[in-house]
């Protein structure tokens, strides 16, 4: 499609910036197409208000489907002409969840011949994990790369030279998220290339200098090819001016709709409801094997057969809008769900081809992003549908939107999904079907199969066990522990050199150029003022952390009786592990084993320890133990974990559910309480840990033969609190027993499924804070004390009223300078914030170093 045609539907009499520019003083600088493709709309937001929206991806605006797959098409022609036919062929292109599968799909169909996979949000059982990161923009959680192949990342075959890595995203707007994942995927399969695509660029100078750093820091080549670039010009004031504003619209929006229900009460009632309008399922009859998108990988293969059974499909939708006898609707809206967006964009190009001039066909899809609806011509988002997920989502449930289709004057809408998302909330009274038939005469449903994979190129290596494995770690030689409270499953590296300063760590950390594992914090030495706040706390605390030692414990039994195995996650869940292993041999007289093993957040967990786990235990006995839940990061790094573990040839049957003492997250099902209290383990380091370091993972100190590492810490034994810790908890065993009875009984026959609440927290904090990194956002009294005395804090939020349990936050926020901002609505006590971007040239607490996102 040429230029000219795609820009047809992207000229507006009034530019749907206008209200927010006129209001704020935005202004968008660049190239004359730019106001073409983008508008502006708002969101609430403390580090940037602004929303830039797209006319051309077919996501909060609807466009015509040739125009949106034509954006994508000729890009990906442009990569094409870059690189040449040859190296086109041999080229893997990688889009983005959700917005930009279908802009990368695109890509992928300009370059002709180069498979397509896009990362995806949604775990897939007995899909084996080929990698992960994270993206910058907080609606979205930690990104899954779930391919079929197996090898199709490693972009050659063995000796081969690796393919070039075609990265697509809808907009680059400061180069986290690709940064991340080309230092991701760049540390397991190193190529000499990569290019970037997106429709805008909209980098400042500052970032663009970064690219050309990291591109010489990995010694790769990286190109960018882009439709359009550009800056956005803020104002001074122009934040504080957009939240007011943001804030001022609800309360209208809101004022309006109590006033209008008041008017419609003073009138006798509502109206009668209209008669529900029919929906209608239309079966496309999809081509056997060829997958619904790319979150496995979409072949030229799969693209040769869907473009043959596209127009057979389109006609049949075609019919199906007409079969009622009626004049065929005139404006249809095909409309896609979050990452499907390239099936139904093809469905809509076929549709838009079969019906030519006799209708107007139009494209979008629903989306996570919440944004603020203005009515005005002059802003992008004018209407917007709230409902429910339909999709039973891994991070739990909540509202889900569709934009510019109320009001837009559709007289038909097909909505796609995938038969995943086919579910009974789909079709519930306020699910996304309802919403849609209050704005249309006719609704019509079209499933797409959801594609099962099966690997194909991926074989797994058989596991060599090495001829002795090595025995667990017992004190007093290696912990401050009594050797039956548990044997540590770790390699001594008590003589190694491991630490580093705090800040020359997070730099390291946060540029790429190490990974936390390798190296360790200096131990933190705490003054007497501190070490008396934890005596307090945990004289203060003791009964509510016996009872939910108790708790967990009993449940764990009921559950996983007669004889579980505790493996406690190194090091926070190890005190838990010993607190329960006492309450079973207090209460029941079992003598239950209790090991401690490494994981590490990015690398998995120690393979080597599980191996010896099942050369001695019965894997279905196994229960994992920690101390707390954050935002459920480890809970989702053990699941991929186990099943790598197994897909790679590792002995089956391990349960990766983790059992906890507190939940404040909702990640789990197993756990003492969800409240998120002080747990006075969380407030030391290895002190309070049987003088353990956190455990490490370096390559030329851990062998694929051996247990990962740690260190002992004999010389602080005049500060070791450990076993106070435990005998403290443990005395108020019988008090809380009765508590305890009623309580496990309770949770017995609870729901407990996970609600993730906690991740959808830490995404909105990350989003409203401008840090565009989930793993910076530390939530819950645990990960906050973490943060203060491992990293770098930027700031702490504390929930408006929270007492004594913060009293150690906020001692140590005082010692380092760190400010404590009191905020309401917070679904955990406090919340640390790790410096975003940090350098040595930051103070670390005054923000200098942040740059506007």
């Amino acid at each position: 499609m040429s230029e000219r045609a795609t820009r047809e539907e992207t000229v507006n009499v009034v530019w749907s910036g206008n209200w927010v520019a006129e209001r704020l003083g935005v202004a968008l600088e660049g190239d004359g197409e730019l106001q073409e493709l983008l508008g502006l709309a708002l969101r609430r937001n403390p580090k940037r208000a602004h929303l830039l929206v797209s006319n051309v991806l077919g996501k909060h605006v609807p466009q015509r489907p040739s125009v949106v797959h034509g954006a994508g098409f000729e890009l990906g022609e442009r990569v094409r002409a870059l690189l040449g036919a040859r190296e086109a062929r041999r080229a893997v292109v990688l889009g983005y969840a959700e917005t930009a599968t279908g802009l990368g799909h695109a890509v992928a169909d300009g370059l002709r011949d180069a498979p397509y996979l896009h990362s995806t949000r949604r775990p897939v059982t007995g899909v084996r994990q080929a990698g992960g990161f994270e993206e910058s923009h907080s609606h979205a959680t930690s990104h899954l790369l779930l391919p079929e192949d197996g090898e199709l990342l490693a972009g050659g075959g063995p000796g081969a030279e690796a393919s070039t890595l075609v990265l697509v995203d809808d907009e680059f707007s400061t180069g986290n998220t690709v940064l991340n994942t080309i230092r991701a995927l760049h540390a397991l399969h190193p190529r000499e290339r990569y290019v970037i695509v997106a429709l805008v660029d909209m980098r400042s100078a500052g970032d663009r200098d970064r690219l050309t750093a990291f591109a010489a820091e990995i010694g790769a080549r990286v190109d960018l090819v882009t439709r359009s670039t550009g800056t956005v010009a803020l104002p001074d004031g122009v934040l504080e001016r957009g939240q007011a504003l943001v804030a001022a619209q609800e309360a209208e929006q809101a004022q309006e709709a109590e006033q209008a229900e008041h008017v419609e009460k003073a009138s006798g009632g509502a109206a009668p409801a209209p008669a529900p309008v029919p929906v209608t399922r239309v079966d496309l009859d999809w081509p056997a094997g060829v997958p619904d998108g790319g979150r496995h990988g979409f072949t030229p293969a799969h693209r040769a057969a869907l473009e043959a059974a596209l127009p057979a499909m389109a006609d049949r939708i075609a019919t199906a809008l007409s079969d009622d006898g009626n004049r065929r609707p005139r404006r249809i809206l095909v409309l896609g769900f979050e990452e499907l967006m390239y099936a139904p964009l093809r469905l809509g190009t076929a549709l838009e081809a079969a019906l030519g001039s006799d209708a107007e066909v139009r494209y979008s899809t629903t989306t996570r992003s919440p944004v603020l609806a203005v009515d005005d011509p002059g802003y992008a988002i004018r209407t917007r549908l709230v409902f429910p997920a339909h999709d039973d989502p891994a991070d739990g449930p909540g509202d889900r939107y569709a934009y510019n289709v109320a009001g837009a004057g559709f007289d038909a809408v097909v909505a796609v999904v995938d038969s995943t998302a086919d579910t009974p909330a789909l079709h519930a009274p306020d699910g996304l079907l309802a919403r849609l038939a209050e704005h249309t005469s006719h609704v019509l449903l079209a499933v797409v199969p959801s594609y099962t994979p099966t690997p194909v190129s991926y074989t797994p290596t058989p596991v060599q066990e090495p001829a002795v494995l090595p025995e667990p770690l017992r004190g007093p030689d290696f912990s401050s522990y009594a050797p039956e409270d548990v044997g540590w499953l770790l390699q001594d590296l008590s003589d190694t050199e491991l630490e580093a300063p705090t800040e020359e760590r997070e730099e390291a950390i946060q540029s790429g150029g190490a990974h936390y594992a390798e190296s360790l914090p200096v131990e933190y030495q705490p003054s007497a003022a501190y070490q008396a706040l934890f005596t307090a706390a945990l004289e203060t605390s003791a009964a509510r952390i016996a009872r939910a030692v108790g708790t967990v414990t009993e449940t764990v039994l009921a559950e996983r009786g007669p004889r579980p195995v505790l493996v406690s996650l190194a090091r926070a869940g190890t005190p838990v592990g010993v607190l329960m292993r006492r309450w079973a041999q207090h209460r029941h007289g079992l003598d239950l084993p209790h090991y401690a093993i490494s994981i590490v957040r990015g690398r998995g967990i120690d393979a080597a320890a599980l191996r010896w786990l099942a050369a001695h235990h019965d894997p279905a006995d196994v229960v994992f133990v920690d101390g707390w839940t954050g935002k459920g990061a480890i809970t989702r790094e053990l699941a991929a974990a186990i099943t790598e573990f197994e897909a790679s040839g590792g002995p089956a049957g391990f349960d990766p559910e983790i059992s906890v003492l507190a939940d404040p997250g909702g990640c789990v099902r197993t756990y003492g309480t969800r409240e998120d209290f002080l747990i006075p383990s969380a407030c030391l380091n290895s002190t309070v840990s049987g003088l353990i370091s956190r455990t490490v993972l370096r390559a030329d100190l851990v062998g694929p033969d051996d247990f990962h590492g740690g260190k002992f810490y004999r010389e602080l034994a005049d500060s070791d609190v450990s076993g106070l810790f435990l005998d403290t908890v443990a005395a108020r065993f019988d008090e809380v027993a009765g508590q305890v009875e009623a309580e496990a009984k309770e949770l017995l026959a609870a729901d407990r499924s996970p609600t993730w609440e906690g991740w959808a927290a830490v995404e909105r904090i990350s989003e409203e804070y401008g840090i565009h990194d989930v793993n910076l956002v530390k939530p819950g009294v645990g990960e906050t004390t973490r943060v203060l005395l491992r990293r770098v804090p930027w700031k702490i939020l504390a929930k408006r009223g929270a007492g004594a349990d913060l009293e150690h936050i906020r001692l140590l926020a005082e010692q380092r300078g760190v400010p404590v901002e009191e905020v309401d609505d917070l679904p955990y006590s406090c919340v640390g914030l790790i410096h975003p971007r940090f350098t040595r040239g930051a103070t670390g607490a005054d923000g200098k170093a942040v740059q506007g996102a």
